[in-house]
């Protein structure tokens, strides 16, 4: 595959990303996403047989982004366990455009309008959530290990009781526009992990 067709398409995933973001999924149309990103309808359908193909490909690719963004985040670096996943949770609260934030609000965005619309979007958002939760239960394991978070855990179904708390708390902060949600899914993650205060990034 040539560099061009890549870069033509990625083109088109990128651009289509920054206005859904804005407005969801629905209330976009083909052609704000094709004259923004200057590129001629019959070179879209070159690259996308259709706008749902697109949707799944939108989401799969901002998916490998946010799990290079996790990763980055969870990494082995010679902090202990516990610290590196409360970096995780500081990326919630972020307030600006960082990529942390967007994918965040894409979860968020595209979860609840495109589950009823679109099984292969479904499926996709599916699969990288589970990833998400799999990599926050490796991390919780670590932190047991490491002597950095104290108590029993089971691992994956504590890494999905946050995740979901926080997923929550994100489209409440959508509703109430502040972070007040944010915050209490804060304090309810240093309890439900036994913390006494917040770690220093």
């Amino acid at each position: 595959m040539s560099n061009d067709y890549t870069d033509v398409r990625q083109h088109i995933l990128d651009t289509g990303r920054s206005i859904i973001l804005g407005k969801g999924f629905s209330a976009v149309g083909l052609n704000e996403i094709l004259a923004t990103a200057q590129v001629p309808k019959g070179s879209f359908y070159h690259y996308f047989k259709s706008k749902e193909i697109f949707g799944e490909a939108l989401v799969e690719s901002y998916v490998s982004d946010y799990l290079a963004h996790v990763d980055a985040l969870l990494q082995p670096d010679g902090s202990v366990a516990a610290r590196r996943l409360m970096r995780y949770w500081d990326s919630w609260m972020a307030t600006d455009e960082s990529q942390g934030a967007q994918c965040n609000c894409l979860v968020v965005k595209l979860s609840g309008e495109v589950s009823d619309m679109s099984e292969a979007m479904r499926v996709a958002l599916l699969r990288g959530t589970d990833l998400i939760i799999e990599r926050l239960g490796d991390c919780l394991l670590e932190g047991v290990a490491d002597g950095s978070l104290r108590g029993e855990f089971d691992a994956h179904h504590t890494a999905l009781t946050l995740y979901e708390m926080w997923l929550g708390a994100a489209l409440l902060s959508k509703l109430r526009r502040d972070r007040s949600a944010l915050d209490a899914a804060m304090i309810s993650t240093l309890k439900r992990l036994n913390l006494s205060g917040r770690l220093a990034a």
